[in-house]
Order: structure tokens, then C-alpha cells, then sequence
């Protein structure tokens, strides 16, 4: 590869991954309590009722403090900022590679988005697992490189990779669709709008629309991850069938909401200020 295309893509690595730690940052609360609401047992207590998104965000402040809503945020720092500079440079590549200036349609949005989900979704699938694991409350990792000492030694480096079936079944979907909606709908804007100073807010608003249709499509693959990562002896189908036998059908959209709020936010948020930086420094997203 020639100088003059290594540069711009490791421009858009940075400018991922800056706009990567902001939205971790400020949406890790809700990637928390998502964790929690998904790994609750079913028959936590007689007559408690149904546990929900607040209940489980009080409940981690009670016993946590507020600091506790941000368990999990190192290894999710060691995840986002290369695995979402990882994401946007692939992006970037791949679409300056394949379509130069012209604008991709709705299906090359979704193979673009994908494609790049599944490179970064492998190369930090071992975070994946240890940021979940940090997340449910149920292991006592003192540190991230702590955390991947201990799951190599007592379960073996395949465990690292646990539910890679079901991380890509949730993120190269999440990506395609989102991508898609996002270009569709911002492609839709009136040149007056994107053309004007409310241009990074009429983006967000796309990506916020995209972000909701996105999850909830994922949702399912969400749930079935999580499970497999936190109890590494279940294989993906086997969490299906543990899944559905425990809570039934519903019990795939457990944590719906706070993921919802979580991915929507942060994708728009990411891709706007991603937008925002490669612009400055005057090269075209």
C-alpha cells in the first residue's frame, strides 16, 4: 500500500478512536446495567417481581456506589479506542478502495458496515469477554491483563474467544443495517441542511433513527452472547435453548431497553463526531 493511502487511514483510526472513548465514556452506565439485567437468574427470590432497567441501577448504586456504574469501563477503554479506530479505518479503506467518491448504494452500506464490523469484532474479542465478565459482577478481576492471566490459566485461550458466533451474529448486522439507515437517511437531507451549521445534529438525529432499528434486530444475538461469554461452558446453541427454557421468548429482549438507549447514542454520537473530525482535517468520510 502507498504512503499516501496508509496516512488517511490511520487518520480515520484516530479520529475513531477518539470519538470512540467519548461515547464509552458516557453510555458505559447503560452497557452495565444491560449486562446485569441479561445474566439475572430466574429464581433470584420468591415474590420479588419483575426486575427492571432501574431497579438494577439503583440497586448497583446502593450496593457499589455511583463509581460502580462505571465497572467495566477499563477494559471497555481497552476495546474502543483500537476497536473502533480499527472499525472506521477498515470503513474508510474499504470504501475508498471499492467505491473512490461515489456514494455506496443500500446493500454495498450494509456489506461496508459488516465487513468492518467483523475485522474489529475479531481483533478484540478477548476484551469482548473480559469487559463482560467485569460488567455481570460475578468474577473478582482486579485488572485487565489480570483478567486475561487468570482465563488462560484456569479455562484455557479458547475461552477468550467465547461466543464469537454470537458476537458476530449481533455486531456485522448491528453494523450493515446501521450503516445503511445512516447513509439512506442523511443521503435523504436537503442540501440546505447539510450544508449549514446544524448539519452535525440533523447526522445525529440519522443516527439515532438508525441506532434503534439496528438494535432491536440484534437484540436476540445480544442476550445469547452475553450468556455464552459469562458461563463459557455453554455453546450458542445451548444458551438459546437455556435462554428460552428460563424466561421464554422475552428472555431474548432482556436489557433491550438500556442497550437500545446505549448502542443508539453511542453509534450516532461516534459517527458524528467521527464525521466532524475527518472533515477538519479535510478528508471526506
Amino acid at each position: 500500500m502507498e504512503l499516501s493511502l496508509v496516512h488517511p487511514a490511520i487518520k480515520a483510526f484516530m479520529c475513531g478512536s477518539f470519538s470512540g472513548t467519548c461515547s464509552t465514556l458516557l453510555f458505559q452506565p447503560l452497557d452495565l446495567v444491560k449486562t446485569r439485567l441479561q445474566t439475572l437468574q430466574s429464581g433470584m427470590q420468591p415474590g420479588s417481581g419483575r426486575v427492571g432497567m432501574m431497579s438494577v441501577l439503583l440497586g448497583v448504586v446502593r450496593t457499589e456506589r455511583l463509581l460502580g456504574l462505571w465497572k467495566g469501563v477499563c477494559p471497555s477503554f481497552v476495546r474502543t479506542i483500537p476497536g473502533v479506530g480499527i472499525y472506521f479505518s477498515c470503513y474508510y479503506s474499504l470504501k475508498q478502495h471499492f467505491f473512490q467518491d461515489k456514494r455506496p448504494g443500500a446493500g454495498q452500506a450494509v456489506m461496508l458496515g459488516g465487513g468492518a464490523r467483523t475485522v474489529a469484532g475479531v481483533a478484540m474479542l478477548p476484551i469482548t469477554v473480559i469487559k463482560t465478565r467485569f460488567e455481570c459482577g460475578r468474577y473478582s478481576y482486579v485488572s485487565v491483563s489480570g483478567a486475561l492471566r487468570s482465563v488462560c490459566q484456569s479455562e484455557g485461550p479458547a475461552a477468550l474467544f467465547s461466543g464469537l458466533m454470537a458476537t458476530l451474529l449481533r455486531d456485522v448486522p448491528f453494523s450493515g443495517i446501521y450503516v445503511m439507515f445512516y447513509s439512506q437517511t442523511k443521503a435523504s437531507l436537503p442540501q440546505e441542511i447539510s450544508s449549514s451549521p446544524a448539519a452535525p445534529l440533523a447526522n445525529f438525529s440519522c443516527g439515532v433513527l438508525a441506532g434503534v432499528l439496528a438494535s432491536l434486530v440484534t437484540q436476540p444475538a445480544d442476550v445469547v452472547k452475553t450468556h455464552v461469554q459469562v458461563h463459557p461452558h455453554l455453546r450458542t446453541a445451548e444458551a438459546i435453548k437455556y435462554i428460552y427454557s428460563e424466561h421464554g421468548l422475552q428472555g431474548f429482549f432482556r436489557g433491550a431497553v438500556p442497550r437500545c438507549l446505549r448502542r443508539t447514542m453511542m453509534a450516532a454520537m461516534a459517527w458524528t463526531l467521527y464525521e466532524q473530525m475527518m472533515a477538519h482535517i479535510g478528508l471526506k468520510s
